[in-house]
């Protein structure tokens, strides 16, 4: 009777033991993932070279990957520059706008081409996920016009999404194309839940709630963007959607701008900044836990805990208990081609 006493224990409770065992190991294993570090590469583009920038795109992935990080944002319109020209020239100068016209677009990117697989390969082989920011193609029609767009890479190497900024800031009309809410979408990573909305379409209320209804926990926010109240509304959004914000500018020197563009003269002679960055990663609580990095190409790094996000929301979730679907009614048009009658 013994015998069959000692058989049953080791053969019913030993098994149940070890199945709590492993089940509490899986769920300590995956309350530590929840812990990752982050990146924002504030690096130069070189500037209007597709081939050269998406080189030093590759080389910074493998850096940040080597570094710890699971995720890296890159700035707006790293391949392959932004056209701070738009700013300095009238649009009556047809000829010269057109020359920088055609080197911008023979710089862009089509989604996918060469350059797309590049940034999977090194993605994949250094299994980390990227955002990056782009000048892209239309080459799902003329491949004539031109988006102010987000690339989204996961780990694995594969194209998981693609963002087209909404609405171009001012004179950047006269370059860039509208988006539409097709692409105004989240994507799960290894990284977390992450959607990006790109410089001043984050100022935008409402396509910040479709990310928030989204359930997204990593708001990645390229920009050009360099000012004291840009960083201010990256808190407020970090609090306010109760999630991290990746804003990651781009660092520029005059002398990355080859002296053979003329619009180069238009800057002021002693100038020796066009852009000095400001990067920074900002907590759910809205504090700044990386950076601002400014007047200098680097990669900031972040230790985040997506916990930090249900903390947050305890007492604020906008897209959940503070929403009020009874008092407000929201849709995102995922469908722009489709008219209503």
């Amino acid at each position: 009777m013994k015998n069959i006493l000692a058989c049953f224990i080791i053969f019913f409770f030993i098994p149940v033991f070890t199945f709590s065992q492993q089940n509490f190991t899986t769920i300590q294993s995956n309350n530590m993932k929840k812990t990752i570090k982050v990146a924002a590469a504030q690096l130069a583009p070189v500037f209007l070279n597709k081939q050269k920038t998406v080189e030093k795109a590759c080389a910074a992935i493998e850096e940040a990957a080597k570094s710890g990080a699971k995720l890296v944002v890159f700035p707006e319109a790293f391949i392959s520059g932004y056209p701070d020209w738009i700013w300095l020239i009238p649009n009556s100068k047809s000829a010269e706008l057109n020359e920088l016209f055609i080197k911008l677009t023979e710089n862009s990117v089509s989604v996918p081409d060469n350059s797309t697989k590049l940034l999977c390969k090194a993605a994949g082989e250094n299994k980390i996920n990227v955002v990056i920011g782009m000048n892209e193609r239309n080459a799902e029609l003329s491949n004539g016009s031109l988006y102010n767009s987000l690339l989204f890479i996961n780990e694995e190497g594969k194209i998981i999404g693609k963002h087209r900024k909404l609405i171009p800031t001012g004179g950047e009309r006269l370059i860039w194309g509208r988006g539409d809410g097709s692409t105004l979408n989240t994507y799960e990573t290894s990284a977390g839940k992450v959607g990006g909305l790109i410089c001043w379409e984050n100022l935008m209320p409402l396509a910040r709630n479709a990310l928030y209804e989204n359930g997204i926990q990593i708001l990645v926010s390229p920009t050009w963007d360099k000012s004291q109240n840009w960083l201010i509304s990256m808190q407020h959004i970090a609090r306010e959607g109760g999630l991290f914000v990746i804003s990651t500018c781009m660092a520029l020197r005059m002398d990355d701008i080859p002296d053979s563009y003329s619009f180069k003269k238009l800057y002021p002679a002693d100038r020796e900044w066009i852009n000095t960055g400001n990067s920074c990663i900002v907590g759910p609580n809205g504090k700044i836990i990386a950076g601002p990095l400014e007047a200098k190409e680097g990669i900031l790094y972040a230790e985040i805990n997506l916990n930090d996000i249900i903390s947050a929301k305890r007492m604020f979730d906008a897209a959940g208990h503070y929403s009020r679907p009874d008092v407000f009614h929201f849709e995102v048009n995922k469908n722009p081609d489709k008219s209503e009658k």
